[in-house]
């Protein structure tokens, strides 16, 4: 479909599969506006019924690529709160989307890319995939995809694994809501099929109605989600500029380790 995404049909299930695998499907510039087109056109699709998202090769994503990672450390304040925002309406595109969405992680997933699991209405991943929020390492925080990775595993689990930047384990995340099955070896694609079989027997109204039920019971809403997007773009953008946020992502490409850690 373009250089970072891959769509396939089937019937009336969608497949959309990040296709960078040489870096571990990591997020650019590209890939968020690929994917954001992609999930709207998908939405505005009435012969789809359901979109599965997964990622080509041994990893889900490996979160932010390096090569944008240099280009928004150099950037101003203004510039990575753009930046931050287009990443905030692919999350939200996800999250709000019309259809039940399906996570296959077949891989790690690591920052932006735990926020593309938390987004989805179920999530398998295989069994060895790890997970892990390690912004605090670089000086930043998990702003943007935080809301949805709050609402999948609660503010408790959220405040450890924010903090102490955890490497945790798909049995963990299952435990912890961040999944809602783990797939033994080789079992991934069955578990998929599974659960699709049983989606295309519900009514597509219905279906969406009830998605939308869901989300507003639990207090989310799109124009609620937007704003705090607005705030969380700021704060991202702000730690992104700041000194320590600049010796953070430096230390990180220059793979050494940054002031703040004890002798």
């Amino acid at each position: 479909m373009t250089q970072s995404i891959r769509l396939d049909r089937d019937r009336a299930v969608a497949t959309l599969t990040l296709a960078r695998p040489s870096v571990h499907n990591a997020f650019d510039d590209g890939l968020i506006a690929e994917l954001t087109a992609a999930l709207e056109a998908l939405d505005n699709d009435d012969s789809v019924r359901a979109v599965v998202l997964t990622g080509e090769g041994s990893t889900f994503s490996a979160g932010a690529d390096l090569g944008w990672m240099r280009r928004m450390a150099q950037a101003s304040e203004e510039e990575n709160r753009e930046d931050s925002l287009r990443l905030a309406r692919l999350m939200r595109t996800l999250n709000y989307l019309s259809k039940p969405t399906l996570a296959k992680v077949n891989g790690s997933a690591y920052g932006g890319g735990v926020g593309l699991v938390a987004c989805c209405d179920y999530a398998v991943a295989a069994e060895g995939a790890k997970f892990s929020l390690s912004e605090v390492k670089l000086g930043l925080v998990p702003a943007v995809i935080s809301p949805y990775v709050v609402a999948a595993i609660g503010g408790r689990h959220a405040r450890r694994l924010f903090t102490g930047a955890d490497v945790i384990e798909a049995p963990e995340a299952l435990a912890i809501g961040l999944l809602h099955a783990v797939a033994p070896a080789g079992t991934l694609a069955d578990v998929v099929d599974r659960t699709l079989h049983f989606w295309l027997k519900g009514g597509p109204l219905a279906q969406r109605e009830a998605k939308q039920l869901a989300l507003r019971t639990a207090g989310m809403t799109r124009a609620a989600s937007e704003e705090q997007d607005t705030g969380n773009a700021a704060l991202i953008a702000r730690l992104r500029v700041s000194p320590e946020g600049q010796e953070g992502l430096a230390a990180f490409l220059d793979k050494r380790a940054p002031n703040w850690i004890p002798n």
